[in-house]
């Protein structure tokens, strides 16, 4: 087995166990079954790992970033703040559609942190770094295109999480690729109408 840096051998590790998570469900997964996804020793995984809680933040911190990567590189600006911002929306919406197993898996590790003693604050911390994310990706337009927002960057990073919380798991339930373009459109029609100059 090669001999990898401490960090790449933990991003090896969270992405087995986002692969194992998303395959066998939260509870189902342990840690031994990680180390097998990975390849590696259960002795690797514990020298990269505390706990369970690490690993999971771990996961819901390597799945944000797999989305936010696609999202930022998508949200330059263009002709028109619509389509700039539908730029964004779409870039996430095709990341749903391309790996909805990552995404249902987000709601679950919810679920599991919050029905289990003393994981609860992984659920604050998963939602809490939606809102951070979303900050992020505000200030990173604004920036670029000199806008001023009518609700305060807080207000909107969470409302803005929220929303594409619901959106999303709305769609994981009931599918139906049609009915998309419309809801977008309609999203991305509110949300330039908040951060458009009064």
């Amino acid at each position: 087995m090669a001999r990898l840096p401490s960090a790449e051998r933990r991003r090896q590790l969270t992405e087995a166990a986002i692969r194992a998570m998303a395959r066998d469900g939260v509870p189902r997964t342990t840690t031994r079954s990680i180390a097998a996804e990975a390849g590696v020793s259960l002795s690797v995984f514990h020298y990269c790992f505390d706990s369970k809680q690490q690993l999971i933040e771990s996961v819901i911190t390597t799945i944000t970033g797999h989305y936010v990567t696609v999202v930022k590189e998508a949200l330059r600006p263009r002709a028109t703040l619509e389509e700039t911002v539908r730029a964004g929306f779409q870039a996430y919406w095709d990341h749903v559609r391309a790996h909805p197993e990552e995404h249902m898996l987000t709601y679950e590790l919810t679920q599991y942190a919050l029905r289990q003693p003393g994981f609860e604050h992984l659920a604050r911390r998963q939602y809490e770094l939606y809102a951070e994310t979303y900050t992020e990706l505000i200030e990173q337009l604004r920036q670029a295109m000199g806008l001023r927002l009518r609700v305060p960057v807080p207000v909107l990073a969470r409302y803005l999480a929220a929303m594409t919380d619901g959106l999303t798991l709305n769609y994981l339930v009931l599918g139906d690729d049609s009915a998309w373009t419309g809801i977008l459109d309609t999203v991305t029609a509110h949300v330039a109408g908040l951060v458009r100059e009064n």
